[in-house]
Formats: C-alpha cells, structure tokens, sequence
C-alpha cells in the first residue's frame, strides 16, 4: 500500500464510489479470454513498467511456448532477468534489439505467434526537444514492426497508443498517431488472411514510470514544502497496469484487425489528486508545459461516426472495414450518438480519494 494514501484505505467494497466499483471489478477487461498456452509471444519494449506487468500475468495465466522481451536496454534486461530467470522460467527470452533496425525485429519475431508493441518514446518534453529520436522511434519503428511481422508470418499484433494520439498537440502525440493509422492501415498490406493489427488507446497508468503518482509520493516522502500543479483545472484519465494488461490481452483475442479499442475508466483533477495523496500541503501553480493539454480526449467528436460501444469498451474502426463493423454489431455493440466524445473533462466516471487507494492497491497488488 502507498504510504502517501494510507488513511484514505478501506475495508468496506460498499464504501466505494459506484464508478470506482464498476472500474475495478465489472471493468477488468477480461473477456474475451485470449489463450496463450503453447504460443509464442513478443513484447518490444518489454523492459518498461508494462512489460514487466504483462509478464508477470502471462507467467501467473498461462504456459507459453517463448515470451521474448525486445528492448534495448541490456541493463534493464539483466535485472529483469533476476525477477524472472530462465532457470525458474524455461521459456524466456531476453533479446537485445531496437525498433529502429527492422533486420533485427525479423530476426526476433521468427515463429512468434503474437506481439505486443510497447516499446516508444514517450516523455513530451523529452519528444519536444529531441524530435528526430521520437519520430525515428515512434514512427519508423512502427513501420519496422509491421514489415517484420508481415515478413515473418505473425498472426496478430496488438501496439499500445496513448490518450494523447487523440487531436494531438505535442510531438509525442502526434508521433503516436502517426503510429495507430500505420498500424490500423496495415491490415490491408497483411492481405485478408494475413497479419491482424489492432491499437489499444488509453490515459495514464497509476503509479507508473513518468506519471505524476510517483513523482507526488517522491515529494511527500521528500518534505515538499508544496505539490507542482500545472493547472487546477486539468484532468486526467487513470487505469490501472492490470487494467491495461488484461485490456490488451482481451483485445487481442477480440481484434478483426484495424480497430482501436479505447476502455471506459474513470477520470480525475490533478489538483484532486494532489490533495487526496497530501492534504497537509500546499499546491504551486507551475503552469502547463510546452506541449500539454488542459484535458485529454481518448474518442475525438470527428470520430464518433465511426465508434462502436461495448460494456467495457468503445471501438474505433475505419469506415472501409464494414466488415468488421458488421461483425462488432453482430456481437451487441451498438453506435455513440453523433457528436459524441470521450474527453477527461466531462467523463462521468470520477476518482476520489477512496478510489484512488483503490486503483493503487489494485496496481501495486
């Protein structure tokens, strides 16, 4: 349990907000049930926060064949290597590699059955000065990863996208959005009974590396005379990693390829936030950074023709896979209203306190 939020715990499921109630137990993004038993699966970017997550759940779910983490990071891999050895865990595999070196994705993806695309830049400030590094990494890397898995025979990939690829306004975003319409068009370079490749959008991982939470706890432990707040108004959407593990395992069993699957999550005020984790401590307005939104918008308006609704879910599917759009309402889903968006900002999902604890227990559980 994060100290930051200790007094904010509970025992009592009933004292939860509904919203959060329905975040973390109907909407645990579970079904449809992928089996990975005897397949051989492929995580770029394997060493980071989500990686080490979807490893640790594969490994507790399933018996794969081979589960070859694809980074760059040889130190990153060595100490993953501690929690999850080979001698423990046979199948395995640390592959130093970059998705910039297409040779090298080949190379790693012979006999894999899935991969999962996590590996990019993703820090704005960082996209912002270095801009040639995250287009070569978010962009070109994308497109190496389709040529690879296209080359090689793999049967569906699933590439993670952020809440910020939606109406872009910062360098990252829009190296992200570059990098779903790469993926989403694909499908059509596959051939139709080639490759699947679908997107999985959503907002900030609780607790992750490079999201406010631990920079918060890191204060707080720290004696912060006062919490950073780059404006009072701004909002956030919020999941957790076992969210975003089981949503990216449930849509790679759900996926016809071309969709963009965006989950319903809750959303919440950063200055909310700085309050629940410190209520004993000021807030100082910084300002919004270069490339930072006010909100976030996972379903821009201009997409709502195209967006499908499920329990858990909305799907974006591009008007030429009527296909897939057919199959979708085959299934229960059914059209947004026009004019519909899902923004962070008027989401009727929201945290409080209570919930809070609750996603970071849920996170660090």
């Amino acid at each position: 349990m994060t100290p930051a939020l200790q007094s904010y715990a509970t025992d009592d499921d009933e004292a939860l907000p509904a919203a959060v109630n329905s975040v973390l137990r109907r909407r645990d993004f579970l079904e449809p049930a992928v089996d990975l038993n005897d397949k051989v699966v492929l995580v770029t970017g394997g060493t980071g926060s989500f990686g080490k997550h979807f490893v640790k759940t594969v490994i507790e779910r399933y018996k794969p064949r081979k589960l070859i983490i694809f980074s760059r990071d040889e130190l990153k891999q060595y100490e993953m290597a501690q929690q999850f050895p080979v001698e423990a865990y046979p199948f395995m595999r640390y592959f130093i590699g970059d998705v910039r070196n297409v040779a090298r994705l080949e190379m790693a993806m012979r006999g894999v059955d899935f991969v999962i695309h996590a590996a990019a830049l993703k820090q704005v400030p960082i996209a912002e000065y270095n801009p040639f590094e995250c287009i070569a990494t978010n962009v070109i890397g994308a497109e190496n990863v389709v040529q690879a898995a296209i080359a090689r025979g793999v049967k569906r990939v699933i590439a993670l996208s952020t809440d910020k690829a939606a109406n872009p306004v910062n360098l990252y975003g829009a190296s992200k959005l570059a990098s779903d319409k790469i993926f989403v068009a694909a499908n059509n370079l596959a051939g139709a009974d080639g490759c699947r490749f679908a997107v999985v959008r959503y907002g900030n991982v609780a607790g992750s590396r490079g999201s406010v939470m631990p920079l918060f706890q890191k204060l707080i432990r720290d004696n912060a005379e006062a919490l950073p707040i780059t404006d009072p108004r701004m909002t956030r959407f919020w999941i957790t990693l076992t969210q975003g593990v089981n949503l990216v395992l449930s849509s790679l069993e759900l996926a016809e390829g071309g969709e963009i699957f965006v989950p319903k999550i809750p959303s919440m005020n950063t200055s909310e936030l700085a309050r629940c984790m410190a209520p004993h401590l000021p807030q100082k307005i910084i300002g919004i950074r270069p490339g930072e939104k006010l909100h976030e918008i996972m379903v821009p308006m201009d997409d709502a023709r195209q967006t499908l609704e499920l329990s858990d879910r909305y799907v974006i599917i591009p008007p030429y896979l009527q296909g897939a759009r057919k199959t979708y309402l085959a299934r229960g889903a059914r059209p947004v209203a026009e004019g519909f968006a899902y923004s962070s900002d008027s989401n009727e999902e929201r945290l409080d306190a209570r919930g809070l604890q609750a996603m970071l227990a849920d996170n660090f559980a």
